[in-house]
């Protein structure tokens, strides 16, 4: 008799896994991303456990960006006065204070909300630059890149060529 086998939390074996943003499509990033934090690429996948792997994202300010997203898309937000209507566009984020939360924001509207998210979105570490410190838990470098073309944005060739 065949069963479906569901992990229990303390079953759960979590690796963790080392991603360069630098000139991945962001989108891209945060779907594969997500994925990894659910558990869903892996066989003993149980939607109500936190079964995903712990993420390291190093360069997130060189993330790169299809279009003309980077200039024209805008967010906003609200101080909390009468009025306070701000926004900003993806430039001035990622040159901005704080240029990982762009990627951390992409990465949580991906996976659904709830106790659950609150509690894999904490296995998410997201650095600007390329140092981390992480070195310790021996993470494995997984090349996003290289898993599809439309992944990374080349910037040899020129368009319209």
């Amino acid at each position: 008799m065949k069963t479906t086998i569901s992990l229990k939390p303390a079953e759960v074996t979590k690796n963790w896994v080392l991603i360069d943003a630098k000139d991945i499509v962001l989108g891209r990033l945060a779907a594969i991303v997500a994925n990894r934090l659910r558990g869903k690429h892996k066989p003993q996948y149980t939607p109500h456990v936190d079964c995903g792997d712990n993420i390291i994202v190093i360069n997130a300010d060189k993330v790169a960006l299809t279009g003309k997203k980077v200039e024209q898309k805008m967010f906003y937000y609200h101080t909390g006065y009468p009025g306070g209507i701000k926004e900003r566009t993806i430039r001035q984020r990622l040159t901005g204070k704080n240029p990982e939360h762009l990627v951390i924001k992409a990465v949580e509207r991906m996976i659904s909300r709830g106790p659950l998210q609150r509690k894999q979105m904490k296995h998410l570490y997201v650095y600007a630059s390329d140092a981390h410190p992480h070195e310790a838990q021996q993470p494995v470098k997984l090349d996003i890149a290289a898993l599809n073309r439309k992944n990374s944005v080349n910037k040899t060739t020129k368009v319209g060529a």
